[in-house]
């Protein structure tokens, strides 16, 4: 199979040309600007290449309802200039091949099931930390869908007393994690990128605290067999055995399994260098292909 894969970000809109196997023949990479704009550069980039069928993994939010009028539309998304835009749509016109649909994050948890550390695995969480927070989720073979799809960014934290940071997210200020563990939350309450602050303690003790924190009800609702974390803020490796203590502490006992008893094969960074979205686009377009 020759097939098409689109990771759409907010920033970046990622193309490659790829196969069933996960194998990437090529990529590149196009600025995310409007639709007027991007879209004419995404099929031109595809229009020559006798795609069998493309996958697109897109940040969102996106309707991903096959029932409703609106499949395949980001919706109400911070990016203005995509708000209520019919991207699905918009490519399926151009390019007329299958297709398939999914989150940014539900792509890269899709690559990992498929391709990376995950395989074989039942119920997997992919939760990315960078500009935002979001998660994806795989479960028995299916990639996780309800009245929306999974906002896990969203959930509520409490706030440490001696954080006094008004939070980042206009919705719910200091209450949700993204509004206090996201890289602009980072940069608001410490003046720095966080790839400027990695030998400052106190920022990586706080940060690994609202994620295990996270985790934690993670943990409790999904029950995931491994939980990744990626996005650009997982790039401080030195995160990874705070949050790993972090929760087993706020578990405190009470779930009592294998993968607890091993945390740092349990709560891991993403496994395919950075591809795992691209890689989980493939798969979306096999199973696309497929029916």
């Amino acid at each position: 199979m020759k097939l098409g894969a689109l990771e759409a970000g907010g920033t970046k809109m990622v193309c490659a040309i790829g196969d069933e196997t996960g194998k990437i023949y090529e990529q590149v990479s196009i600025a995310t600007t409007t639709p007027e704009e991007t879209i004419p550069k995404l099929i031109a980039y595809f229009q020559d290449k006798q795609i069998d069928a493309l996958g697109i993994a897109s940040f969102g939010p996106v309707e991903l309802d096959p029932a409703s009028e609106k499949y395949g539309y980001i919706t109400t998304t911070s990016k203005l200039a995509w708000t209520n835009f019919d991207f699905l749509g918009s490519m399926k016109a151009a390019l007329k091949c299958p297709m398939g649909f999914d989150t940014d994050v539900n792509g890269s948890v899709l690559g990992e099931v498929t391709f990376g550390q995950a395989k074989g695995k039942h119920c997997v969480m992919y939760l990315t930390v960078g500009t935002g927070i979001g998660a994806g989720v795989y479960i028995d073979g299916k990639l996780l869908h309800g009245m929306l799809h999974p906002e896990a960014g969203h959930i509520l934290i409490t706030k440490r007393d001696t954080d006094h940071y008004e939070g980042k997210c206009p919705y719910h200020k200091d209450h949700c994690l993204e509004g206090m563990a996201a890289g602009p939350a980072i940069e608001a309450r410490w003046g720095k990128k966080a790839v400027e602050l990695a030998d400052c303690p106190e920022v990586w003790d706080l940060e690994a605290d609202y994620l295990a924190q996270a985790l934690t009800n993670y943990v409790m609702v999904l029950s995931p067999e491994m939980i990744i974390l990626g996005g650009g803020v997982m790039h401080q490796e030195q995160l990874f055995p705070l949050i790993r203590k972090k929760l087993i502490t706020y578990i405190n006992g009470y779930v009592i399994t294998e993968e607890l008893e091993d945390p740092e094969h349990y709560v891991v960074p993403a496994s395919l260098h950075d591809d795992q979205g691209i890689m989980g686009c493939l798969e979306l377009a096999r199973r696309a292909l497929e029916g």
